[in-house]
């Protein structure tokens, strides 16, 4: 899949706790780009014609593989993102569940249906089914780099789709593994490929002949991202982050909502689109809330119940977001800008933040919460839904949690429990506002994959026939009184 042209051109993949080279990858050009998705598009055409029970015994082929050999992926994924292997394997076991899923349901969820045609058309037989889409693009992240991408690899697998997946630079051998694996299981053709990079890369991917992009990774680039598959008015669906809010009400269980938010804030070096940045504690509960949170926080330590910052740029977001909250009358209970090093981020408590502070408004995506005192839920609805984000949340209330979690502007919600949306294949996967659109996992996340086809089959001729020039004056006497004696009542 490299140039034959020149020289290729390679980067090393490092573990960030190290800086130790984990694996050299090709810079693929766009040129490479291109013929990988030329031979996913005849790829496409067999895996399509293998039908829903086919590609499900070829997926499940493949979730062998992964759960036989998951200690060398936990292995490889610790290695490139630097999170503990307890964590990679959580990950995988995630990911292998929605795979077995989306296999064993393609077929309920994308088969033919039929559909009522009407009194007016009741000649007609009226049927809709999902097609695949042909060659669906998918760049994915560097934080959860098995978990988030086969979200939208695993269901356009089933869906009947090939895909073209260029992995974050970050974790180039973890989306080289996925994709040598699934070779293994599926020899025949190329219906899985991988294109390894930078942005070049992934923009070459984005104006490649694919019929679909599917993205995560932040709103900036996800803009950037939707302009260019405009090009081609290739449709895209985008996970692009979040400012997830945590509410706790007056009758929470304390001690399940201050463990949720400490795992929840600083789990994978708080490196989770879904994890909490932000909480919203009812005054009655703020003060034994905030003690219990920080108990818990103080027993976290960096290096030991979770790893490095990945990204090493972003501990600059992380202490420039620290810094303006203290600067703004903010204080840190855990932490602070000090506990930001070079290639780790202690966890940081912070209390009395301004609403209008980064660490407030901003997506931090580092080891950090605040915690914030409200008079009722109303006021903690309220300022969890004033942000541009709209990705997770997840609501502690024994009495009114289901209503509140209504009420949260998010795609969303977990209740009494944290995060626990993702790991249920059944529910969508996505957000809102500047946490994108479209969606991944369950029954929406297939159809995300496939276009509907509808088909009006005429069973018999009617007796009114009204796609005609024949059609007399008669007739159209006839359909109107048929219609206003059908439709023209109407209650006061």
């Amino acid at each position: 899949m490299t140039s034959t042209a020149q020289a290729v051109e390679t980067f090393p993949s490092l573990d960030p706790a190290t800086d130790e080279v984990v694996g050299t990858h090709p810079v693929h050009t766009a040129e490479d780009v291109a013929a990988a998705v030329g031979r996913a598009r005849r790829a496409a055409a067999w895996w399509g014609g293998l039908g829903f029970a086919g590609r499900a015994e070829r997926l499940r082929r493949w979730k062998g593989i992964l759960a036989r050999r998951m200690p060398e992926l936990c292995d490889l994924v610790s290695a490139e993102t630097g999170k503990p292997t307890g964590d990679a394997q959580l990950e995988i076991v995630l990911a292998i569940e929605h795979i077995e899923w989306a296999a064993r349901n393609a077929r309920k969820v994308l088969g033919s249906a039929r559909r009522s045609p009407g009194l007016l058309l009741a000649n007609q037989a009226a049927t809709v089914e999902y097609q695949p889409l042909g060659v669906v693009g998918v760049i994915g992240p560097w934080n959860y780099p098995v978990f988030t991408p086969l979200g939208s690899i695993g269901y356009a697998l089933a869906a009947g789709n090939a895909v073209v997946f260029k992995p974050s630079e970050y974790t180039p051998g973890v989306g080289a593994w996925l994709a040598g694996t699934f070779a293994e299981a599926v020899p025949e053709h190329p219906v899985f490929q991988v294109v390894t990079g930078f942005g070049d890369t992934g923009a070459a991917l984005t104006r490649a002949d694919v019929d679909k992009i599917a993205f995560t990774g932040s709103a900036a680039t996800g803009k950037k991202i939707m302009a260019a598959a405009a090009e081609r008015l290739t449709p895209v669906v985008i996970e692009a982050g979040g400012k997830d809010p945590l509410l706790v009400d007056a009758d929470a269980d304390l001690d399940a909502a201050a463990d949720a938010a400490v795992w929840g804030a600083f789990s994978n070096a708080g490196q989770t689109c879904v994890g909490v940045e932000r909480v919203y504690a009812h005054a009655a509960v703020y003060d034994d809330f905030v003690a219990k949170v920080t108990e818990r926080a103080r027993a976290v330590r960096a290096g030991e119940h979770y790893g490095p910052m990945t990204m090493r740029s972003q501990l600059d977001v992380v202490r420039r977001h620290l810094t303006d909250a203290l600067a703004g009358g903010g204080r840190a209970l855990v932490g602070g800008a000090d506990s930001v090093g070079d290639r780790y981020a202690g966890p940081t408590v912070l209390v009395d933040v301004p609403e209008d502070s980064a660490a407030v408004r901003e997506e931090t995506f580092g080891p950090t919460v605040t915690i914030t005192r409200v008079a009722d839920m109303d006021e903690a609805v309220a300022k969890a839904n004033d942000s541009a984000y709209g990705l997770g949340s997840t609501v502690f209330s024994r009495r009114r949690g289901m209503e509140l979690a209504r009420r949260l502007r998010t795609g969303m919600t977990a209740v009494n429990a944290p995060l626990s949306f993702a790991g249920i294949a059944t529910l969508p996967f996505g957000g809102v506002g500047d946490s994108g659109f479209g969606r991944i996992h369950g029954p929406e996340g297939l159809r995300e994959f496939a276009r509907s086809k509808a088909i009006a089959r005429q069973r018999f001729a009617m007796p009114l026939a009204l796609t005609t020039f024949a059609r007399s004056e008669k007739t159209d006497r006839i359909v109107s009184r048929l219609i206003a004696t059908l439709h023209g009542r109407h209650s006061r």
